[in-house]
């Protein structure tokens, strides 16, 4: 569209189905290759990507020409076959519903970036559902605790 500028910066988060912990190292780099692809092939610019064994962050610069919810929905769909088609985890793979963005300034890039690429170490401290809880307090987004998700 002619015409129209944006900078939006997001940062994505969606877990696993039922939060197990079945993402692995072995397939890490083919994963997230496979992802940046497809925010290539959608005209979005990645930033960072990495997982943790139940969930994984994707920082991007947001091009609205696809609505949020249809990108994610995409990225979930896509990678699903991508994983399951390669046979990287016994049985079937699924991410759970729903995803959580958060939008950051240009000034906080670098932030958001180191933050993502350290999640392993991240991790040793805090679980999931704890950095879960902490982004939704940080962005004052109001929840159900019993919507939240679990750590297994």
């Amino acid at each position: 569209m002619p015409n129209t500028y944006t900078q939006i910066f997001i940062h994505l988060i969606f877990a696993t189905k039922f939060r197990h912990r079945i993402l692995k190292e072995n397939f890490k780099e083919s994963l997230q290759k496979y992802i940046s692809g497809i925010l290539k092939n959608k005209s979005q610019k990645l930033l960072a990507i990495n997982f943790h064994v139940n969930h994984i962050h994707i920082f991007f610069s947001y091009h609205p020409n696809i609505a949020l919810s249809d990108l994610v929905r995409e990225i979930k769909k896509e990678s699903t076959t991508f994983i399951n088609d390669n046979n990287f985890l016994k049985g079937k793979f699924y991410w759970q519903e729903g995803y959580s963005a958060f939008s950051y300034a240009k000034s906080q890039i670098d932030v958001v970036i180191n933050y993502v690429n350290n999640q392993e170490n991240h991790h040793k401290k805090k679980s999931f559902r704890e950095e879960y809880i902490e982004f939704l307090k940080k962005f004052e987004i109001s929840f159900e605790e019993k919507y939240l998700p679990e750590d297994v």
